[in-house]
Protein backbone atom coordinates (compact mmCIF):
# COMPACT_ATOMS: atom_id res chain seq x y z
CA UNK A 1 0.00 0.00 0.00
CA UNK A 2 1.85 3.36 -0.61
CA UNK A 3 2.95 5.83 1.53
CA UNK A 4 0.61 8.72 2.30
CA UNK A 5 -2.83 7.57 0.34
CA UNK A 6 -5.36 10.30 0.18
CA UNK A 7 -7.45 10.94 3.43
CA UNK A 8 -11.13 11.05 2.82
CA UNK A 9 -12.78 10.87 7.08
CA UNK A 10 -11.11 12.35 10.19
CA UNK A 11 -12.48 11.36 13.77
CA UNK A 12 -12.63 14.11 16.26
CA UNK A 13 -12.48 12.44 19.62
CA UNK A 14 -14.41 14.83 21.63
CA UNK A 15 -17.84 14.87 23.21
CA UNK A 16 -17.99 18.13 24.09
CA UNK A 17 -20.14 20.07 20.82
CA UNK A 18 -18.31 23.62 21.55
CA UNK A 19 -14.92 22.37 20.63
CA UNK A 20 -16.09 20.09 17.83
CA UNK A 21 -18.02 23.04 16.55
CA UNK A 22 -14.82 25.18 16.65
CA UNK A 23 -12.28 22.59 14.77
CA UNK A 24 -14.79 21.93 12.50
CA UNK A 25 -15.24 25.62 11.92
CA UNK A 26 -10.87 25.24 10.88
CA UNK A 27 -10.87 22.18 9.36
CA UNK A 28 -14.42 22.11 7.56
CA UNK A 29 -12.42 23.82 4.47
CA UNK A 30 -10.98 20.64 3.94
CA UNK A 31 -12.21 18.12 1.49
CA UNK A 32 -12.27 15.36 4.35
CA UNK A 33 -15.43 14.30 6.33
CA UNK A 34 -15.26 15.23 9.68
CA UNK A 35 -17.01 12.78 12.33
CA UNK A 36 -18.07 13.09 15.70
CA UNK A 37 -17.77 10.58 18.32
CA UNK A 38 -21.80 10.92 18.45
CA UNK A 39 -21.79 10.36 14.53
CA UNK A 40 -20.30 6.94 15.32
CA UNK A 41 -22.67 6.03 18.54
CA UNK A 42 -19.29 6.47 20.55
CA UNK A 43 -20.15 6.92 24.38
CA UNK A 44 -16.76 5.59 25.77
CA UNK A 45 -14.84 7.19 28.82
CA UNK A 46 -11.26 7.76 28.46
CA UNK A 47 -9.57 8.33 31.63
CA UNK A 48 -7.62 11.57 31.36
CA UNK A 49 -4.63 10.90 33.47
CA UNK A 50 -1.73 12.10 31.45
CA UNK A 51 0.04 15.40 33.27
CA UNK A 52 -0.03 17.68 30.71
CA UNK A 53 -2.74 18.39 27.69
CA UNK A 54 -0.18 16.65 25.36
CA UNK A 55 -0.38 13.49 27.17
CA UNK A 56 -4.07 13.62 27.25
CA UNK A 57 -4.42 14.63 23.53
CA UNK A 58 -2.23 11.68 22.88
CA UNK A 59 -4.38 9.31 25.10
CA UNK A 60 -7.85 10.63 23.25
CA UNK A 61 -6.45 9.55 19.47
CA UNK A 62 -5.14 6.89 20.40
CA UNK A 63 -7.93 5.33 22.54
CA UNK A 64 -10.20 6.37 19.63
CA UNK A 65 -7.96 5.26 17.04
CA UNK A 66 -7.71 1.80 18.13
CA UNK A 67 -11.23 1.34 18.25
CA UNK A 68 -12.04 2.55 14.99
CA UNK A 69 -9.40 2.23 13.02
CA UNK A 70 -9.99 5.55 11.51
CA UNK A 71 -7.90 8.56 11.36
CA UNK A 72 -8.26 10.27 14.57
CA UNK A 73 -7.76 13.70 16.03
CA UNK A 74 -7.38 13.82 20.09
CA UNK A 75 -7.95 17.18 21.45
CA UNK A 76 -7.29 18.76 25.05
CA UNK A 77 -6.92 22.14 26.38
CA UNK A 78 -7.83 24.03 29.81
CA UNK A 79 -7.25 27.14 30.85
CA UNK A 80 -4.23 28.69 33.26
CA UNK A 81 -5.12 31.02 35.50
CA UNK A 82 -2.21 33.70 37.77
CA UNK A 83 -4.55 33.25 40.87
CA UNK A 84 -4.50 29.81 41.00
CA UNK A 85 -1.26 28.14 39.67
CA UNK A 86 -1.24 24.40 39.32
CA UNK A 87 -4.92 24.15 40.19
CA UNK A 88 -6.89 24.71 36.38
CA UNK A 89 -4.65 23.18 33.71
CA UNK A 90 -5.45 19.42 32.42
CA UNK A 91 -7.94 19.65 35.16
CA UNK A 92 -9.82 22.49 34.51
CA UNK A 93 -13.65 20.85 34.29
CA UNK A 94 -12.73 19.21 36.98
CA UNK A 95 -11.93 22.15 39.26
CA UNK A 96 -13.67 22.00 42.49
CA UNK A 97 -15.04 18.56 41.84
CA UNK A 98 -17.41 19.60 39.36
CA UNK A 99 -16.53 17.33 36.13
CA UNK A 100 -20.17 16.31 36.09
CA UNK A 101 -21.87 19.93 36.05
CA UNK A 102 -23.50 22.23 33.63
CA UNK A 103 -22.02 24.43 31.60
CA UNK A 104 -23.93 26.87 34.20
CA UNK A 105 -22.91 25.64 37.49
CA UNK A 106 -19.26 25.08 36.18
CA UNK A 107 -19.11 28.67 35.39
CA UNK A 108 -21.01 30.54 38.29
CA UNK A 109 -18.67 28.57 41.07
CA UNK A 110 -15.46 29.69 38.40
CA UNK A 111 -16.81 33.24 38.53
CA UNK A 112 -17.25 33.17 42.31
CA UNK A 113 -13.75 31.85 43.04
CA UNK A 114 -12.53 35.22 40.83
CA UNK A 115 -14.54 37.53 42.44
CA UNK A 116 -12.47 38.77 45.17
CA UNK A 117 -9.05 38.48 42.53
CA UNK A 118 -7.67 41.83 42.11
CA UNK A 119 -7.30 43.09 38.26
CA UNK A 120 -3.57 42.92 38.60
CA UNK A 121 -3.82 39.06 39.13
CA UNK A 122 -6.99 38.20 36.53
CA UNK A 123 -4.24 37.17 33.79
CA UNK A 124 -4.62 33.82 32.29
CA UNK A 125 -3.71 31.89 29.47
CA UNK A 126 -5.73 29.12 27.43
CA UNK A 127 -3.58 26.35 26.15
CA UNK A 128 -4.63 23.80 23.57
CA UNK A 129 -2.78 20.77 22.20
CA UNK A 130 -3.83 18.36 19.40
CA UNK A 131 -2.63 14.63 18.70
CA UNK A 132 -2.92 13.83 15.12
CA UNK A 133 -3.11 9.75 14.26
CA UNK A 134 -3.33 8.98 10.68
CA UNK A 135 -2.17 5.11 10.52
CA UNK A 136 0.72 3.30 9.43
CA UNK A 137 0.48 4.06 5.61
CA UNK A 138 0.44 7.80 6.38
CA UNK A 139 3.98 9.26 6.68
CA UNK A 140 4.55 11.78 10.30
CA UNK A 141 1.56 10.75 12.26
CA UNK A 142 1.54 7.24 12.99
CA UNK A 143 -0.16 5.54 16.27
CA UNK A 144 3.31 5.27 17.77
CA UNK A 145 4.48 8.58 16.85
CA UNK A 146 1.54 10.90 16.52
CA UNK A 147 1.62 14.47 15.17
CA UNK A 148 1.56 17.15 17.60
CA UNK A 149 0.15 20.61 17.18
CA UNK A 150 -0.70 23.46 20.40
CA UNK A 151 -1.74 26.67 20.45
CA UNK A 152 -1.84 29.19 23.27
CA UNK A 153 -3.46 32.62 23.57
CA UNK A 154 -3.15 35.14 26.86
CA UNK A 155 -5.83 37.35 27.68
CA UNK A 156 -7.37 38.28 31.26
CA UNK A 157 -10.82 36.82 33.05
CA UNK A 158 -13.62 39.12 32.95
CA UNK A 159 -15.36 39.78 36.17
CA UNK A 160 -19.11 38.95 34.68
CA UNK A 161 -20.07 37.15 31.79
CA UNK A 162 -20.03 39.62 28.65
CA UNK A 163 -21.36 37.24 26.06
CA UNK A 164 -23.93 34.55 26.37
CA UNK A 165 -22.47 30.59 27.34
CA UNK A 166 -21.41 28.57 24.43
CA UNK A 167 -21.83 25.02 25.25
CA UNK A 168 -18.99 23.39 26.22
CA UNK A 169 -17.05 26.02 26.34
CA UNK A 170 -18.37 28.20 29.10
CA UNK A 171 -14.92 30.47 29.86
CA UNK A 172 -14.97 31.74 26.39
CA UNK A 173 -17.74 33.73 27.90
CA UNK A 174 -15.26 35.74 30.43
CA UNK A 175 -12.01 35.58 28.63
CA UNK A 176 -11.09 38.60 26.51
CA UNK A 177 -7.51 37.68 25.10
CA UNK A 178 -4.79 40.21 24.44
CA UNK A 179 -5.53 42.92 21.66
CA UNK A 180 -9.39 42.54 22.02
CA UNK A 181 -11.87 44.04 23.65
CA UNK A 182 -14.47 41.13 23.45
CA UNK A 183 -14.38 38.36 25.47
CA UNK A 184 -14.04 35.13 23.16
CA UNK A 185 -17.82 34.20 22.69
CA UNK A 186 -18.48 37.18 21.40
CA UNK A 187 -15.78 37.61 18.64
CA UNK A 188 -16.53 37.03 14.90
CA UNK A 189 -15.74 33.41 13.50
CA UNK A 190 -12.93 34.72 11.81
CA UNK A 191 -11.78 36.74 14.79
CA UNK A 192 -12.08 33.65 17.42
CA UNK A 193 -10.22 31.10 14.80
CA UNK A 194 -7.83 33.54 14.01
CA UNK A 195 -6.71 34.29 17.75
CA UNK A 196 -7.70 31.47 20.05
CA UNK A 197 -5.76 28.67 21.78
CA UNK A 198 -7.82 26.48 19.52
CA UNK A 199 -7.83 28.12 16.37
CA UNK A 200 -4.28 28.55 16.22
CA UNK A 201 -3.69 24.80 17.13
CA UNK A 202 -6.18 23.61 14.39
CA UNK A 203 -4.63 26.06 11.52
CA UNK A 204 -1.85 23.90 12.44
CA UNK A 205 -3.51 20.48 11.60
CA UNK A 206 -5.22 22.06 8.55
CA UNK A 207 -1.91 23.05 7.41
CA UNK A 208 -0.71 19.62 7.96
CA UNK A 209 -3.65 18.12 6.32
CA UNK A 210 -4.32 19.71 3.49
CA UNK A 211 -1.26 17.86 1.32
CA UNK A 212 -2.46 14.50 2.60
CA UNK A 213 -5.74 15.56 1.63
CA UNK A 214 -5.02 16.65 -1.53
CA UNK A 215 -2.73 13.31 -2.57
Amino acid sequence: MPRNPKLKSLLIATKNPGKFAEISEVLGSLPIKLLSLKDLNLKDEVEEHGLTHEENAILKAQYFFEKTGLPTLGEDSGIHVDAFPGELGVQTRRWGGLEKATDEGWIAYFLEQMQNVPEDKRGAKFVCFAALILGQNFAGASQENPAIFSGETRGIITKTLEAPLKRGIPISSCFKPEGFYKVYAALTVEEKNRVSHRGKAMHYVKDFLASRANQ
